[in-house]
């Protein structure tokens, strides 16, 4: 670690010259790209040189102390001490700083959730999810957008798509994506018995257009008249727009909006996200299977998470975590849930690169 932390304090040095060079301060894309990277490893630098100065302090004690006695013989094993307690700290926390970044970090998120097993009991849950990540990400101080819902007979979600805009929002959501079950007596049962359901949830991070590049020509636009439940019409006028990537078969529509220039715009926006993870999964088959187990087939018996009210309790069985604060939960209190798929995800993280620096 400490050889690999030394090559980042040689790149970070690089990076303070560049970014004296005139000719990097007159082109902004290079600024930025720089600027970024000078920022990312400042907190790595800063406790890399703490954890040098404290080696050489313990290194100095030790070289003074052949020659020392009484008392300033205790005050130097004093020093070597504290200076070795404090480069266990700092390497602890190297470690940390030191683990992979999440390429998606710091991007926005445009979830998707769909009603999946059990009928309307599943379009009732769907909803309930959906309430649960608005008040999250009103609760994080994040911004949240409906972009498009169907809503079903009695008031759930067949489906519905959101984005949720915020510095940290994808590092706090990207656990979210898979089937969530529920079992509950829904409100369509006159006996009283508890039934399964489920929804399914897909996350996606943003993609603008620098990392999704759409040409026109591959596009079928079309324009129909926006419908309410049962197939109604809700609007006079043919705001509706459906857009079909030909090259991938993906499709994207919307309605919700009046006005048929804002519905493309967050089709559009939809489907550069949907594009972006197609290219991902291409470049990753790691993560293709990753992203494809985030909705299987939404049944009963691929869940990532089970919701169980007469218990109150939540378990996610992707790391045996239970709370029994399903009421919380639904109310938006998700953070306890988060953090604990955080914590799961470091010390994989940490275990992974100590069996690589074992081995």
């Amino acid at each position: 670690m400490l050889q690999r932390l030394r090559q980042v304090n040689d790149e970070y040095q690089t990076l303070e010259q560049q970014l004296a060079d005139p000719e990097v301060l007159a082109d902004p894309q290079q600024l930025r790209m720089l600027s970024k990277r000078y920022t990312e490893l400042g907190p790595v630098i800063e406790a890399f040189r703490k954890h040098e100065s404290r080696r050489e302090d313990a290194e100095t004690a030790r070289e003074m102390l052949e020659g020392a006695s009484g008392d300033e013989r205790d005050m130097l094993m004093a020093e070597i001490e504290s200076a070795n307690t404090e480069v266990a700290q700092l390497e602890d926390e190297l470690r940390e700083l030191m683990l992979p970044k999440d390429p998606y970090d710091g991007k926005n998120v445009i979830m998707e959730i769909r009603g999946a097993e059990g009928g309307e009991e599943a379009n009732l849950f769907a909803r309930d999810l959906y309430e649960m990540y608005m008040t999250y990400a009103a609760t994080a101080g994040w911004k949240a957008t409906t972009l498009s819902s169907s809503l079903s007979d009695m008031g759930g979600f067949n489906d519905v798509t959101f984005e949720v805009r915020g510095a940290t929002a994808w590092r706090n959501l990207k656990f979210e994506g898979g089937p969530h079950r529920v079992q509950r007596v829904p409100v369509t049962e006159s006996q009283g018995r508890i039934h399964t359901s489920s929804a399914t949830v897909t996350v996606l991070p943003e993609a603008d257009e620098i990392d999704v590049k759409v040409d026109d020509r591959d596009l079928d636009i079309d324009v129909y008249r926006a419908s309410g439940p049962g197939g109604q019409s809700v609007n006079t006028t043919d705001s509706a727009v459906r857009v079909t990537h030909r090259p991938t078969g993906v499709v994207v529509s919307m309605q919700d909006e009046r006005s048929q220039l804002q519905n493309k715009a967050r089709a559009m926006m939809v489907l550069r996200a949907r594009l972006f993870e197609l290219a991902e999964r291409e470049r990753n088959d790691e993560l293709s299977a990753e992203r494809r187990s985030q909705v299987g087939g939404g049944g009963r018996s691929e869940k990532i998470r089970t919701y169980n009210y007469k218990e109150n309790r939540l378990t996610d069985h992707r790391i045996g975590f239970t709370l029994y604060r399903l009421t919380a939960v639904l109310a938006g209190d998700l953070q306890p849930v988060v953090d604990a798929l955080a914590a799961d995800e470091r010390a994989r993280l940490l275990a992974e690169g100590g069996e690589e620096r074992s081995g």
